[in-house]
């Protein structure tokens, strides 16, 4: 068991609208000083979805790589750009987001139910991101939505071989509905069958952040919050800023004897290229 607990912040998502929810960073600014705020409350990576001008989620490559290169100059935070994107974004668009040059990037390892919509990872959409991110040296973050997702880690890690920078970093995301379930035993079987010497963090959403953030902490895992996964801190009370959520699940690191690891120590572990 790890002696500290890296915790990425997802701080915007593409599912809530900022009409919806007021407190969502969607400017470069908001998430620029985001990112600021949950860095000094103990994140040290940043998971990043951005918007247009009339806060829808986008993929525009300028604005992607101005996202970048905001964050890189604003903070010592890993920027993890998503390449999930929203469920309507075209392939194409998706693979073309690793172009902004981030230190990592999401590779979700199949296709899942997303509440009403279908969030599509066909296998040679992931095999062509993966070796993408292995040309262009970025370091992928498995998202695995199911044990199914799993198996399919294993054989992408089987056909074209080890990440960039060698080491396998995985992101339970549990609790959305049409994945698995946010439940310590769902959390266990899962880990069992991750790949040997992998790291993993887990990430709750909805009503499941609490029990999923104690799981992960109690099986040595690391933890991902942020309002792309949760917008409520507690029955009836909205969450006011990320860095609440930040804030909690550093609390929980320093309860569980294992605190929040800072980004350079991060930046080892996972072996993310200086840039």
């Amino acid at each position: 068991m790890g002696a500290t607990t890296l915790i990425t912040v997802a701080p915007t998502g593409a599912e809530s609208a900022k009409a919806d929810v007021p407190a969502l960073p969607v400017t470069l600014d908001e998430l620029v000083r985001t990112a600021k705020e949950c860095e000094a409350a103990g994140a040290a990576v940043v998971h990043v979805h951005i918007r247009d001008d009339d806060a829808r989620p986008t993929l525009d490559p300028a604005r992607l790589r101005d996202t970048v290169q905001a964050l890189r100059e604003g903070t010592g935070l890993i920027v993890q750009l998503s390449t999930g994107g929203a469920v309507t974004d075209p392939y194409e668009d998706r693979l073309r987001v690793l172009d902004a040059e981030p230190d990592m990037c999401s590779l979700t390892c199949g296709t899942v139910n997303f509440g009403a919509e279908v969030f599509m990872n066909p296998w040679p959409f992931m095999a062509e991101l993966y070796e993408r991110t292995q040309a262009m040296e970025v370091v992928p973050e498995f998202e695995l939505f199911d044990l199914g997702q799993v198996a399919a880690l294993h054989r992408l890690l089987d056909r074209h071989g080890p990440p960039y920078g060698g080491h396998v970093h995985c992101d339970l995301v549990m609790g959305v509905p049409g994945g698995m379930p946010g439940d310590a035993r769902t959390l266990v079987a899962a880990v069992e069958a991750l790949p040997e010497g992998a790291t993993w963090s887990a990430t709750g959403v909805g009503r499941t952040t609490l029990p999923v953030m104690l799981a992960a902490l109690s099986a040595g895992g690391h933890l991902r919050v942020g309002m792309e996964d949760t917008i409520t801190y507690a029955k009836g009370r909205p969450v006011t800023a990320n860095v609440e959520l930040v804030e909690r699940a550093a609390s929980a690191a320093h309860l569980a004897q294992r605190p929040p690891m800072p980004p350079a120590e991060a930046r080892a572990l996972l072996a993310v290229k200086r840039r």
